[in-house]
């Protein structure tokens, strides 16, 4: 998969093997176009706020705590249904508290890239985001 963020591009796979459901779910949603905007209470992450879009999935290889370049779907519950991407330390919040999602994908390679669209995100604001094959 390619993840564009800005004019930034960035190579990643799905993780089928450990979370099928959610990646059969996001690739029949693609090409996904949105804008990312910096976390308010996870640390080092941008997100997609996606409200109450409903990808009809519950919990697969759900984490808190994603490593940088770890894409997660949280498929909404105690907060609305959202795409986060580490791109540092992250401990996955929001005003309701600690969230787990579903590591579904990752992206694969220049991390220090990844590290400064997210700085950026936080002190320019929203980017877009174009996710596809």
């Amino acid at each position: 998969m390619k993840i564009t963020i800005a004019e930034h591009s960035f190579d990643a796979v799905f993780e089928e093997d450990k979370s099928p459901a959610s990646c059969a779910a996001f690739q029949a949603a693609m090409p996904f176009a949105s804008q990312i905007v910096h976390v308010r209470w996870s640390g080092e992450g941008v997100w997609i706020p996606l409200g109450d879009m409903d990808f009809a999935l519950g919990y697969e290889d759900a984490t808190a705590y994603p490593a940088p370049g770890q894409i997660l779907l949280y498929p909404k519950g105690k907060s609305e249904t959202e795409i986060l991407i580490a791109y540092g330390s992250v401990h996955f919040a929001s005003k309701a508290g600690t969230l787990a999602g579903n590591h579904f994908a990752t992206i694969t390679g220049d991390l220090a890239k990844l590290r400064e669209v997210g700085v950026s995100t936080l002190w320019q604001g929203a980017k877009s985001i174009l996710f596809e094959a």
